[in-house]
């Protein structure tokens, strides 16, 4: 059995700056890492998929973006590129195609960590497997027709990978309303099933809405600070979608443009019968439950450009219009309506079932506050919203991984640990 301080599950964004954070405070560590460095960007992204923050906001730490255009939106390969650089950079003692199958309380205190490739042990283990682990898909997908085509937004890559007619897209967070929009863009007939969303404009007053939230202090917002942290957590991402390079701020996508488009609005998908599809009849409430939240944080943009002397330096404060919402329908047929296939982007859960140390919850959830679990030595990293608003960001697991490293720089090293 080797042996090390510390073991970092995951070689995403969030262990390599938790790795990052470890070397500079002279840590002994390993990076398990199931595939390779940043492998959730490689296998598990659409094709044509940019991060949602602008160029400028792609921080780790003590690496961040230096090219030409900050203001544009990367590309999934690209941010690989950008991780493994990153990684390359202090030679961060990554084990890739390496499966962490079971960790557990180690006799003599600390953890026993066991890998398709060998078993270690550890005083500290920091889980950074993400929030984005496997698609969570309703379980009445179950009952779908088998001649329609069921694809998640993990599988897929482009509209040529479909099966033939139209598309019924399932949620409408930033994946939904960005595949329906690639989908109607290559001429298929898209009908798009919104629940809970999040509404917001690509820009406001002249510059990216990333510009304003970071601006304001609105990502800095603690979790301790919200009336229901778990709600908080389960905020769905907003409707945009970044753009290549020389392509500015600008161009909104959300539901109204949706529409405008030529998709079709339906309410959340609440019932699967073979080829009929019901939906409930929620579609105004959503939206204007969705438009009110937007209009809030707008009008503290508002506040903050008059309250700063910056007003009359920018654009008018013009608003997107309403969503049109004549006709919703209450259920269709999918091979009346030509619908070929049924994509998921109903977003995703988490899963820890080699994770043998009693930090679950009845959900299946790590319990932790900011990273910090009950167990001694044990932490986890890269959750929505884990301690500010800004954490499931790349731009906010830097500062989430000094925390949780700082954390163990200070507790004592656990006997037998080679860092006693």
């Amino acid at each position: 059995m080797q042996r090390t301080d510390t073991i970092v599950i995951g070689a995403g964004q969030a262990g390599l700056a938790a790795s990052r954070c470890l070397t500079e405070h002279g840590r002994d560590h390993v990076v398990f890492e199931a595939g390779r460095v940043g492998e959730r960007w490689r296998s598990q992204s659409w094709d044509s998929l940019r991060l949602l923050t602008p160029n400028w906001m792609t921080r780790l730490p003590a690496w961040q973006y230096s090219g030409p255009d900050p203001e544009a939106f990367m590309s999934a390969g690209a941010f690989v590129s950008f991780l493994e650089g990153y990684a390359g950079s202090f030679s961060a003692p990554v084990q890739d195609e390496t499966r962490v199958v079971a960790v557990a309380p180690a006799v003599g205190g600390g953890y026993a960590v066991t890998t398709d490739q060998g078993s270690w042990q550890a005083a500290n283990v920091v889980v950074a497997t993400g929030d984005c682990q496997h698609s969570n898909v309703p379980a009445f997908a179950r009952r779908l027709d088998p001649e329609v085509q069921q694809v998640t937004t993990t599988d897929y890559r482009n509209p040529g990978q479909l099966a033939d007619g139209a598309v019924l897209v399932v949620g409408a967070s930033a994946s939904g309303v960005q595949l329906a929009d690639e989908l109607r863009r290559a001429g298929r007939e898209v009908v798009i099933a919104a629940g809970t969303h999040s509404r917001m404009p690509r820009s406001y007053r002249g510059m990216d809405i990333m510009w304003w939230l970071d601006r304001t202090g609105s990502l800095d917002q603690s979790i301790d600070e919200v009336r229901d942290p778990k709600a908080a957590a389960r905020q769905p991402s907003s409707q945009l979608v970044g753009r290549p390079p020389g392509v500015r701020s600008g161009g909104d996508l959300d539901l109204r443009t949706l529409a405008r488009s030529g998709v079709r609005l339906a309410g959340r998908v609440v019932d699967v019968d073979g080829a009929r599809v019901s939906f409930a009849d929620d579609l105004t409430a959503t939206v204007a439950d969705a438009d009110f939240w937007m209009h809030h944080v707008l009008d503290g943009i508002d506040r903050h450009a008059e309250s700063t002397g910056l007003a009359p330096e920018l654009l008018a404060p013009h608003r997107p219009g309403r969503v049109p919402l004549v006709g919703a329908p209450t259920g269709i047929d999918l091979v009346a309506e030509g619908i070929g296939t049924v994509l998921w982007a109903t977003g995703y859960r988490r899963s820890y079932q080699w994770l043998q140390v009693p930090v679950l919850d009845h959900a299946g959830e790590i319990r932790h506050r900011h990273g910090v679990t009950a167990a001694p030595g044990l932490y986890v990293l890269g959750l929505r919203f884990q301690r500010r608003r800004r954490s499931h960001f790349i731009d906010g697991v830097g500062d989430d991984a000094r925390f949780v490293v700082d954390h163990i720089a200070k507790r004592s090293t656990a006997v037998g640990s080679p860092a006693a």
